[in-house]
C-alpha cells in the first residue's frame, strides 16, 4: 500500500520524465518544459558528451601513461584499453544516444538517412564539448611532456597517415552499419563487434597516424595543447572513409533486397503447388 503522498509524488516524477512537469507559485504555474522531444534530446546530448569523455579520458589518458610510466602498459595495452572503453561506453550509453562518439559518423547516418539532420549540429558540439573536456582533465592530472602528447600527428609524412585514416575509418563504418543498421545482424554483439574494431584498427595504424578514426579524438587534444600539425589528415581522413565505409554496406544490403524477395517468392510458390 502506498500513501496518497507518494502516490503523487510518483505522478510528478513521471510528468518530469515526459517533460510535462510544472510548479506552482501563488496559483501560477510555471512551465518547466512542455515538450517531450526536448527533454529526449538533452538527454541524449549529455549523453553524447559523458561517452565521449570517457573515450578519450581512457583511450588518450593510457598513453600518456604508458610514456610518462617507462611504457609500463606496452602498445598491446593502449590497444586493448581503447577497444575496451568504447565497447563499454556502447554497452552504456547506445540505448539513449546511439553512442556515436564521432561526428563523422554522425554525419554519415544523417546522409544515409538514419538520423535526424536537424540534431547532426547538436551531436557534433556535444561530441566536442566531451573530448575538449577530457583533454583538458588529462592535461590537469599530468605533467604532459611533448614526448606524452596524447593527440594524433603523422609519424612519417601526411599522405600516408591520410591513406590509413581513410582505410581504417572505412572498416570502422562498415562495421557500424552492418551490427547496428541492418535488422539481420545480432544487436547484442554491437558494442563487442565494434570495440574489437577499434582495437584491431589502432594494432595497424596506430604507429602510422595515431589511428584517430574520429575527428572529436583529434580536435581535443590538438586544441587543448595547442598542437596543429597536419590536423586536416585527421579531419579529411576519417570523414571520407567513414562516408566511404557506410556506403559501401549501404550499396550492399540494397543489392541483396532483390534476392531475398526472390527466394521469399520461390518458397512462396512451392508452399502452395500441389503436391504430386
Amino acid at each position: 500500500m502506498t500513501s496518497n503522498g507518494e502516490e503523487i509524488e510518483e505522478e510528478e516524477i513521471s510528468r518530469i520524465e515526459k517533460g510535462q512537469a510544472k510548479n506552482c507559485h501563488g496559483g501560477i504555474e510555471t512551465v518547466i518544459c512542455t515538450s517531450p522531444s526536448i527533454v529526449c534530446l538533452t538527454q541524449k546530448l549529455i549523453a553524447e558528451m559523458i561517452g565521449t569523455y570517457f573515450v578519450i579520458f581512457s583511450g588518450c589518458g593510457v598513453v600518456v601513461v604508458n610514456v610518462l610510466y617507462g611504457g609500463t602498459v606496452t602498445f598491446p595495452g593502449v590497444c586493448v584499453t581503447w577497444g575496451l572503453i568504447v565497447m563499454v561506453m556502447i554497452y552504456s550509453t547506445g540505448h539513449i544516444s546511439g553512442a556515436h562518439f564521432n561526428p563523422a559518423v554522425t554525419l554519415t547516418f544523417a546522409i544515409f538517412r538514419r538520423f535526424p539532420w536537424y540534431q547532426v549540429p547538436l551531436y557534433v558540439g556535444a561530441q566536442l564539448a566531451g573530448s575538449l573536456l577530457a583533454s583538458l582533465t588529462i592535461r590537469l592530472m599530468f605533467k604532459v611532456t611533448p614526448e606524452a602528447y596524447f593527440g594524433t600527428t603523422p609519424t612519417d609524412s601526411a599522405a600516408r597517415a591520410l591513406v590509413a585514416e581513410i582505410i581504417i575509418s572505412f572498416l570502422l563504418m562498415f562495421v557500424i552499419s552492418g551490427v547496428s543498421t541492418d535488422s539481420r545482424a545480432i544487436g547484442e554483439l554491437a558494442g563487442i563487434a565494434v570495440g574489437m574494431t577499434i582495437m584491431l584498427n589502432v594494432f595497424v595504424a596506430g604507429p602510422i597516424s595515431g589511428a584517430s578514426m574520429n575527428p572529436a579524438r583529434s580536435l581535443g587534444p590538438a586544441i587543448v595543447m595547442g598542437v596543429y600539425k597536419d590536423i586536416w589528415v585527421y579531419i579529411v581522413g576519417p570523414i571520407s572513409g567513414v562516408m566511404a565505409g557506410g556506403f559501401v554496406y549501404n550499396f550492399i544490403r540494397f543489392t541483396d533486397k532483390p534476392l531475398r524477395e526472390l527466394t521469399k517468392s520461390a518458397s512462396f510458390l512451392r508452399s502452395i503447388s500441389p503436391k504430386q
